[in-house]
């Protein structure tokens, strides 16, 4: 795979200008779509890596508007595209195009149902369909890896003094996998196995700069003890961070209505919020920032539709995360204490992630974005 520049200066996307073939990987219904798309022909060719099979769709670029069309006669398939070949075309071409809010699409007839009730496809006054990049971005069944066919049920239960909704059991394996542009490989979160996990996190946990923050240093059995703890406990979920399969990072997701930042705002049944660290010390900086920082909070909002806010509290001395959870959306609401720390209050809304689209760099999106560290 061919890796995009990176730098502490900017995070390169693709150019959609270039002449030169570029890949990138798309993975819908957890399967593996291979993209490469040639600036001088405006073609995307997927390949199913699994399948061996090809789809060539055209896009073209006129007064602002972008256009995807599936090309029947170059393709060397008979078949006709699947919903998952349509969404990795679509995830290519705002990857492509981050600038564009929205694609005009020209698609087969029998995909047009599946993709106008999931809200894929929306149909304009003249009888059009396009594609907003607000919505397609929370298809879950792009990047989500769960098998949950909907929202778990709402069944309102208390513990611990406070009254909250049952929690779904938890996942195991991959949740989440997305193509990073810019780094030219796979980002993924996966939930923790305390036997394999265990040396690694210890280690991790033991690192000064992490140690600063997180002051859970120890031996093995410690931190056997408090992984079996987070296993225990049924609204924090444990994962590891990894790029292209290896691991450089541990985070904690939680249901915040049963957790200790709960008294300090006013709590909603579904907002989640996280903890994390970045423990292998070449994953540190901007070109990393950018990708698990957006796409951590992107998995929150797609695994429950009902999440409309995400809450974080780091040290309110920790400049460098503050500036970093400032530059991809998260409003600083307020310092407050801790028994432990003093800690700023960070929120970050559903509407804004989409709307704004959070998931792409900003500096890609204004010439005006403040720089990641």
């Amino acid at each position: 795979m061919e890796p995009y520049r990176i730098s502490e200066q900017s995070c390169a996307l693709p150019s959609a200008c270039s002449s030169t073939p570029v890949n990138m990987l798309s993975y819908p219904d957890k399967s593996c779509y291979r993209t490469i798309y040639s600036g001088a022909q405006a073609q995307l060719s997927l390949q199913a890596d699994e399948i061996g099979k090809q789809s060539i769709w055209h896009l073209s670029q006129q007064f602002n508007e972008l256009r995807l069309e599936w090309r029947e006669a170059h393709s060397k398939s008979p078949e006709r595209p699947t919903m998952a070949t349509f969404l990795a075309a679509l995830e290519a071409a705002f990857t492509h195009f981050p600038h564009q809010t929205k694609i005009f699409v020209s698609v087969p007839k029998q995909l047009i149902a599946e993709s106008y009730d999931s809200g894929v496809l929306v149909k304009t006054s003249d009888g059009s369909f396009i594609v907003h990049a607000e919505l397609f971005w929370q298809q879950a069944r792009v990047w989500h890896t769960g098998t949950r066919p909907q929202a778990y049920p709402l069944y309102l239960v208390i513990s611990h003094g406070r009254r909250h909704p049952l929690r779904p059991p938890k996942p195991a394996g991959t949740v989440y996998r997305r193509f990073i542009a810019w780094l030219g490989r796979t980002l993924s979160f996966r939930t923790v196995d305390i036997d394999s996990d265990l040396v690694r996190f210890n280690r991790w946990m033991n690192d000064p700069v992490v140690a600063a923050f997180w002051q859970e240093t120890g031996d093995l059995a410690q931190h056997r003890a408090y992984l079996e703890g987070i296993q225990a406990d049924p609204h924090v979920i444990s994962l590891i961070s990894c790029l292209d399969d290896e691991p450089f990072g541990y985070f904690e997701i939680y249901w915040a209505k049963e957790n200790r930042i709960a008294p300090y705002y006013d709590v909603d049944d579904f907002d989640r919020g996280w903890h994390v660290l970045i423990g292998e010390s070449h994953f540190r900086g901007k070109p990393f920032v950018t990708a698990w920082l957006p796409s951590i909070s992107h998995y929150l909002f797609l695994d429950d539709d009902r999440t409309q806010r995400i809450v974080i509290e780091p040290r309110s001395d920790n400049s460098k995360m503050l500036r970093n959870l400032a530059q991809c959306g998260y409003a600083h609401l307020k310092e407050f204490d801790f028994p432990h720390k003093r800690a700023m209050l960070g929120m970050l809304l559903r509407e804004r992630f989409f709307a704004e689209r959070l998931w792409v760099p900003r500096n890609t999106l204004s010439p005006h974005s403040v720089s990641l560290s």
